[in-house]
């Protein structure tokens, strides 16, 4: 999920270099998201494997 967010980072600045400002939102938004759900993901995984110990 991180890699997603990340290759979605890339396309968005690559996009805003060209000059590309809808694609380049578009892009920086879905980055957002992905990594917003990567870290919700996270921490439930951390906190899962605490209450296992």
């Amino acid at each position: 999920m991180l890699h997603y967010a990340v290759v979605f980072f890339i396309i968005a600045i690559i996009a805003a270099v060209f000059g590309f400002g809808g694609i380049a939102a578009g892009a920086a938004g879905i980055a957002k998201i992905l990594f917003i759900v990567f870290l919700i993901g996270a921490l439930v995984t951390f906190l899962m494997s605490r209450s296992r110990v």
